[in-house]
């Protein structure tokens, strides 16, 4: 009787899952393992809010493995002397698992893989969460991308979604193996403060597909209002697929579904999903051929840039007490939720690196422990997008007004409202900036700038200016030889 392990890893679903495929197609006997190994992922090991819905990810998963007659094994680390430990309990000639892509997974499962191999164990790798693999598309000249339209053209005319594989409705019975308890790995937090992370989500590929299964509904809305913040119009979608939970080539090929006979509305809100999953992949293209960008800027000339090193002023930023409300409202959102409107997360990402002149490797670091979508490709390809020293990045001059973003975006001051109930009673003319305000407005609704809520931390205007004048000088052409 043949044994194969089939090791989960960011993957956590049954269905279009193709190493659970192979396996069931090559062996007679299943051990399905999950090894948490987090030093494996080099400098960035999961975050707390990753860490908190990977707790319940793998709860979900394990359930659904055992209502198809199996049991999902749980080991910790070294991967390798775990899949070994296995092999030798089981007798499994044969693993399988899907890819992941970041730096240091991708050269360790090379060391791995060729350790097992000296073994005798066979090893069979998968394309992982992604719709091509980064390496596989190249400009004319059979070199990587730095720019995302040219980069989207090129996946798009070569992209083949194939059908997805359905998940099986009975697996074999595992061969009984010691399992850690999930509770064993500590993966949530042992002070709780992940009520609000409680009420935001429900991890799992069940909640995947729900929300999938939800797209001819939200699509039509997506891209009307998809960048105001008080309106619930994105898909919500980004922590399922960071964890495997579902494919990006699965609602690739929904989306084509939805797209024939579409009205004009839903065909808007596809196009821009369609992008949005181009721009996913964009990112793991970036980090994979500069596999350095979670620590150092593609851009060389900001290696020497002078950020400003205020630990006040950093801190005053993540507890969303800038003094900015659209500001302080992303970040609260963020730390009560472990989500931000992607709208607000630009503009709390260009406030902390313009405004404030802190580096964008703090702010990156914030968002991988604070997010439930934490990824470190697109969390390094954003933050770095929006502080202008990476692949496609915004020029040094784009500096978001926040208070225009905030009227613009958030007109009636709805999501300030929610998030700042401190000026919940303001009228929407003085909430995008209650500095401004009469003094009169503000104490009629008890607001006291400096103690119910604090000043801004910086002058806008003379931050933005200080801003362009460090960020040109950096950009200047370099004179003589």
């Amino acid at each position: 009787m043949s044994t194969a392990i089939v090791w989960f890893r960011r993957d956590l679903r049954l269905a279009d899952n193709a190493a659970l495929a192979a396996a069931l197609e090559r062996a007679d006997r299943l051990v399905l393992v999950y090894v948490h190994a987090p030093d494996e992922d080099g400098d960035w090991p999961p975050g707390a809010a990753s860490r908190w819905w990977l707790h319940r990810s793998l709860a979900a998963l394990s359930a659904d493995i055992a209502r198809r007659g199996s049991r999902l094994a749980i080991r910790r680390g070294p991967s390798l002397d775990a899949l070994r430990a296995l092999v030798r309990e089981t007798g499994a000639r044969l693993v399988c698992y899907n890819r992941v892509y970041e730096p240091a997974r991708l050269a360790a499962d090379l060391a791995l893989g060729k350790a097992l191999a000296a073994d005798g164990i066979e090893v069979l790798a998968f394309a992982g969460h992604l719709l091509a693999e980064p390496w596989a598309v190249a400009n004319r000249a059979g070199a990587s991308y730095r720019v995302y339209t040219p980069f989207a053209q090129a996946l798009r005319a070569d992209l083949v979604a194939p059908e997805p594989l359905a998940a099986p409705r009975a697996l074999p019975p595992a061969p009984q193996v010691p399992s850690l308890a999930l509770d064993a790995l500590e993966l949530n937090p042992r002070i709780r403060w992940d009520e609000g992370l409680e009420a935001a989500w429900t991890p799992g590929e069940a909640a995947a597909e729900e929300k999938l299964a939800s797209l001819a509904l939200k699509l039509p809305a997506y891209a009307a209002a998809r960048d105001l913040p008080a309106e619930a119009a994105t898909t919500r979608l980004s922590p399922h697929l960071h964890f495997g939970e579902i494919t990006p080539g699965r609602i690739w090929l929904e989306l084509r579904r939805l797209r024939e006979g579409a009205a004009p509305a839903l065909r808007a809100g596809i196009e821009l999903l369609q992008r949005e999953l181009l721009w996913r992949e964009f990112a793991h293209h970036v980090l994979y051929h500069h596999p350095k960008t979670p620590d150092a800027p593609l851009d060389p000339r900001f290696a020497k840039f002078e950020w400003r090193a205020s630990e006040t002023l950093l801190s005053a930023w993540q507890r969303g007490r800038t003094g900015i409300p659209i500001v302080d409202a992303g970040m609260r959102e963020l730390w009560r939720t472990g989500f931000m409107h992607n709208r607000v997360r630009m503009i709390v990402g260009s406030f902390l690196t313009k405004h404030l002149r802190i580096d964008w490797r703090a702010g990156a670091r914030w968002f991988w422990d604070t997010l439930v979508d934490a990824d470190l490709a697109n969390n390094t390809l954003n933050w770095q997008w929006v502080a202008g020293c990476g692949a496609d990045a915004a020029p040094y001059f784009r500096i978001f007004n926040p208070v225009l973003q905030s009227r613009k975006f958030d007109p009636e001051g709805a999501y300030l409202r929610r998030w700042l109930p401190e000026l919940s009673r303001l009228e929407s003319r003085h909430i995008h900036a209650p500095w401004e305000a009469p003094q009169a407005a503000l104490a009629a609704v008890g607001v006291r700038l400096g103690e119910t809520y604090p000043l801004p931390i910086v002058e806008l205007a003379r931050a933005r200016a200080e801003a362009l004048a460090a960020f040109r000088a950096l950009r200047a052409p370099r004179r003589g030889r």
